[in-house]
């Protein structure tokens, strides 16, 4: 996997102390907001740093955009170079195991032109199961200078979703578990089911029974009925659980691929907007 580090990767890059790498924990509960920031400093790979996905890597809800609108990226630039990150930096990104949120904090840095940023196999979990080192220890890294390089062509909004879509020019991908993609349970949101056109790769799928990051082969079997030569436009709920699939994607040499930020939960936001239940 192109953007993903193992645990002995990392360990190594730790032992052979190469400063100019920054560990970021991105931990986080959607139902419990407080929950990753108190684990962190409970214990945390030695050197990693904390970001929060509501309060650093998303942006404030207003009536549409969604439940995880995107940040401002100028003020995301700026929390970057402060804790130490600029173009030269390796960045590795974990949560508790393989978790949507490292992928998502990993599609901000892409977006935003970092090529180096990587997404810890297993997380937190692995790293702590393997018996390495953990600490409480918050670290005083050097201020750098992070500056915007943005890629296009990464995002597609709603009216872009929904032209496309009925002209048949993109794919649109729905990563949520199936029952909500079928409309069966909506544990969020106050309307059911998905966007017309929609069709379903929950993003789970990306990893193996053993929680691990599918290798190049499983991928490209997972993924063969799409086509390098479609635009692809990957949503979810609100903007994160599709990030995981947009990795595996681009990791498999996909160039045309593209987050709804705001997906199912902007969707619904507005009112005339159709919702499709059972298969697509």
């Amino acid at each position: 996997m192109t953007y993903v580090i193992s645990v002995e990767r990392l360990k190594n890059r730790l032992k052979n102390n190469l400063k100019n790498t920054v560990i970021i924990d991105v931990r986080f509960q959607l139902m419990d907001p407080e929950a990753g920031r108190k684990a962190y400093l409970q214990d945390h790979i030695p050197g990693a740093i904390f970001m929060d996905i509501e309060k650093d890597l998303s942006g404030k809800k207003l009536k549409h955009g969604g439940n995880h609108p995107l940040p401002d990226l100028t003020m995301l630039a700026a929390k970057l170079g402060k804790v130490g990150v600029d173009h030269d930096t390796t960045v590795v990104l974990y949560d508790d195991h393989n978790d949507m949120f490292a992928a998502r904090a990993w599609w901000l840095l892409h977006y935003m032109g970092h090529n180096k940023v990587y997404v810890l196999d297993g997380g937190y979990t692995r790293w702590k199961e393997t018996g390495n080192e953990t600490t409480v220890e918050i670290p005083q890294l050097k201020p750098k200078l992070f500056h915007l390089k943005m890629r296009p062509n990464q995002t597609a909004n709603m009216e872009e979703v929904k032209e496309k879509v009925k002209q048949n020019a993109a794919v649109l991908i729905d990563s949520r578990a199936k029952e909500r993609y079928l409309g069966d349970h909506e544990p969020m949101y106050a309307r059911a089911g998905h966007i017309p056109g929609a069709k379903h790769y929950f993003w789970k799928d990306v990893l193996d029974a053993n929680g691990s990051w599918k290798k190049k082969e499983a991928l490209e079997k997972q993924f063969a009925s799409l086509s390098k030569d479609e635009e692809i436009i990957v949503s979810c709920g609100s903007g994160i659980s599709a990030c995981p699939n947009i990795l595996a994607l681009k990791s498999l040499g996909f160039k045309n691929v593209k987050l709804y930020p705001g997906s199912f939960s902007d969707w619904i936001s507005y009112e005339d907007n159709e919702v499709a239940i059972g298969e697509d």
